[in-house]
């Protein structure tokens, strides 16, 4: 599956995906870190990739068509915390299941938006 792991992902969240056969797109030490949501909404955009983030200002997307995206909002959130529910929500959908879904991974549950027949 095709990734976008934003900067406030762990890196081993990442490194982990990228074991696991994803393609994965981490802007981290690179030119583009720091780079703004819509762009980095365009390029999800533009590749067709999943977003994996932690900004829940990425939830205003939903509506709009999109390869997934995966939001982990903790109360108390860590690196193995937030590695862990993003593991966990990759497992829980099928890669064609990605398709203009949204996710929020919470600390006792989750939410999702399926889109809308259309």
């Amino acid at each position: 599956m095709k990734i976008f792991v934003d900067e406030n992902i762990p890196s081993i969240t990442a490194k982990e995906l990228l074991k696991n056969g994803h393609d994965i797109m981490d802007i981290r030490s690179t030119d583009k870190e720091g780079m703004t949501d819509e762009d980095i909404w365009k390029i999800v955009q533009k590749d067709r990739r999943l977003l994996i983030t932690t900004d829940k200002g990425f939830a205003q997307k939903r509506s709009e068509n999109h390869n997934g995206i995966l939001i982990i909002r903790l109360k108390q959130p860590n690196r193995l915390k937030i590695h862990k529910k993003v593991m966990r929500a990759i497992n829980l959908f099928k890669e064609k299941e990605w398709l203009n879904l949204t996710v929020i991974m919470q600390d006792a549950f989750h939410s999702v938006w399926k889109p809308k027949k259309r």
